[in-house]
């Protein structure tokens, strides 16, 4: 596909920051809040917010069963911050009730990193990457343990977090526990693009 359709949960998070995003690396980018919009998709982001009203939201709207349907069904997947909680198969520091669309065989700690106050930048590099990526963590999770099938994609460098798991690949999904959207560097992004055009058009549902 030359151009693929890639929608935005478009629910809570950086919406349009993503969608500017996903148009810089060439695919044409969609709001997402009604079930019915998932077909037309060829991918789908999945931005950050608050995990716990993510999930509320998305059953509010009916989104949430459908979604995870079709991530099943093979739908790539990009997940960011809360995102990457959104798309973990299983999380720690959760609330009782909290569900995940699940995915990815990892297990994600919550508010690893701390609370707003701690948020931080950091450079990191970057598996498919030419050059290091300057990473912006809010309220970030971290990754504890990851699946035989999923590719750790950058870890923490340095300082007291040396060595966390932040950005991870299983199949058709990608995840990071920072914002890339709101760095002005539209790479991360594009490896995704380029994820979705990899996997091609999927058959109707």
């Amino acid at each position: 596909m030359s151009t693929p359709v890639i929608g935005v949960f478009a629910l809570q998070g950086d919406v349009r920051e993503h969608l500017t995003m996903l148009e810089r690396s060439g695919a044409r980018a969609v709001k997402v809040r009604r079930p019915t919009e998932l077909d037309a998709l060829d991918g789908i982001v999945v931005p950050g917010g608050e995990s716990t009203t993510m999930d509320k939201l998305a059953r509010a709207f009916d989104l949430f069963d459908p979604l995870r349907a079709a991530l099943r069904d093979g739908l790539p997947a990009f997940g960011t911050c809360a995102g990457m909680i959104m798309l973990a198969d299983r999380i720690e520091g959760g609330t009782a009730d909290q569900e995940t669309l699940g995915g990815l065989d990892v297990v994600v700690r919550r508010n690893a990193f701390g609370r707003q106050v701690d948020s931080f930048e950091a450079d990191l590099d970057v598996e498919g990457l030419d050059e290091g990526f300057h990473a912006m963590f809010i309220r970030a999770p971290w990754v504890e343990k990851v699946g035989r099938d999923v590719r750790v994609v950058a870890t923490v460098s340095s300082g007291a977090a040396m060595g966390r798991i932040v950005a991870v690949r299983q199949a058709n999904l990608l995840a990071t526990s920072f914002h890339p959207e709101i760095t002005g560097d539209h790479r991360f992004h594009q490896l995704f693009v380029d994820q979705v055009r990899g996997a091609g058009t999927r058959a109707p549902r």
